[in-house]
């Protein structure tokens, strides 16, 4: 077990899973979602991720960006890495993973659990989490890493925030070429609806 723990609070989709991996490369155990289907997560998320958490070196996807402020005051002195994304480019990976279908988790978070026809919804709260990390963490800065990784971040900033050496081996990435080309057409048909920002 680490002594130190590690928690993305980046929204998904950006570069979730590939941090997962990643830090398995460093050893960590890394705890994933739960309660996607839960009614009652909005009640119950906090509680639950507070005991996962117990038993796992580190923590990524829903709902642990939501719950991150609980995670802090239970767990001082751990990492916290939000991974981002350009926010249409977010938008566009979103509507092609999740479009067409509601989950009890996304209804929590969002407020509307399809984002197909919700796309302002889901860019505004995507949008305002980002923003309130930042602004949560401002005067911690040792605390908090900002890793855009579709953007080409990897060990070269990660490695250093948690104080180990680079790994030997390639920074994964979980997103394959065609998925990338696929979010580039939906997000070219965002624009053409004017999504507001």
């Amino acid at each position: 077990m680490k002594s130190t723990k590690v928690f993305g609070i980046g929204f998904h989709k950006t570069g979730t899973s590939t941090l997962a991996s990643a830090l398995r490369i460093l050893g960590y155990r890394v705890a994933g979602t739960f309660g996607i289907d839960d009614a009652d997560i909005g009640l119950t998320a906090s509680k639950q991720a507070l005991r996962i958490a117990r038993d796992w070196d580190a923590a990524q996807d829903n709902p642990w960006p939501i719950v991150y402020q609980d995670l802090d005051r239970a767990y001082p002195h751990s990492k916290f890495i939000l991974t981002t994304r350009d926010s249409d480019e977010w938008l566009a990976s979103v509507v092609r993973h999740f479009g067409g279908e509601s989950t009890p988790m996304r209804e929590w978070i969002y407020g509307v659990g399809d984002p197909v026809g919700n796309e302002a919804i889901y860019k505004k709260r995507y949008e305002e989490h980002n923003r309130e990390v930042l602004e949560y963490f401002e005067n911690r800065q040792n605390d908090l890493l900002v890793l855009p990784i579709t953007e080409g971040a990897g060990w070269a900033q990660l490695c250093p925030f948690l104080g180990l050496e680079e790994p030997a081996s390639e920074f994964p990435h979980s997103n394959s070429h065609r998925d990338r080309r696929i979010d580039r057409t939906i997000l070219r048909k965002l624009r053409t609806l004017r999504v507001r920002r």
